[in-house]
């Protein structure tokens, strides 16, 4: 099987990706914090990343101290031996990262938190192995008392 790439490659996959986000917006997976969706969509890349951009800010509860988040392979992909989904949290000089340690099993990692003030935050995820992985993350910006704060993400990089 050979792969052919045409000028027309990243339109296609920003067609997808933008589909796959309306689909779970309209789908009701996509909720104030949470986001669905494939990494690797055609599970032909290894090294596969998304990378989103979170920005934590004060939207009247006051100023953001950390963000938490967590992310979960979904039951509905197959089960890889030694496929993993990963994800970093980074800021400044700041990281922190967690694995889903057994895929598919409806069970998200443990919450990490990163604690950088406001600002944007780098949200990294990635996986272990060729293949397509749906992946579910949950992400909160906090203030110092653990009240929700202004949360916003754009993905930045899908490949």
């Amino acid at each position: 099987m050979s792969i052919t790439y045409s000028k027309f490659g990243p339109i296609l996959l920003v067609t997808t990706v933008l589909t796959t986000l309306l689909y779970f917006s309209l789908s009701g997976v996509v909720k104030a914090h949470e986001i669905a969706g494939p990494i690797d969509p055609v599970g032909n890349v290894p090294s596969f990343t998304a990378v989103a951009m979170v920005t934590c800010y004060d939207d009247g509860n006051g100023p953001a101290d950390y963000l938490i988040a967590n992310i979960k392979d979904l039951p509905s992909n197959p089960a890889v031996e030694g496929m993993f989904v990963n994800m970093t949290l980074f800021k400044g000089s700041k990281a922190i990262s967690v694995t889903d340690v057994v895929p598919g099993d409806d069970n998200p990692s443990q919450f990490i938190k990163l604690s950088a003030g406001n600002g944007v935050y780098f949200m990294i995820v990635s996986k272990t192995k060729a293949g397509a992985r749906n992946v579910f993350v949950d992400y909160h910006c906090m203030t110092a008392n653990n009240v929700h704060t202004g949360t916003d993400i754009a993905l930045s990089h899908y490949e």
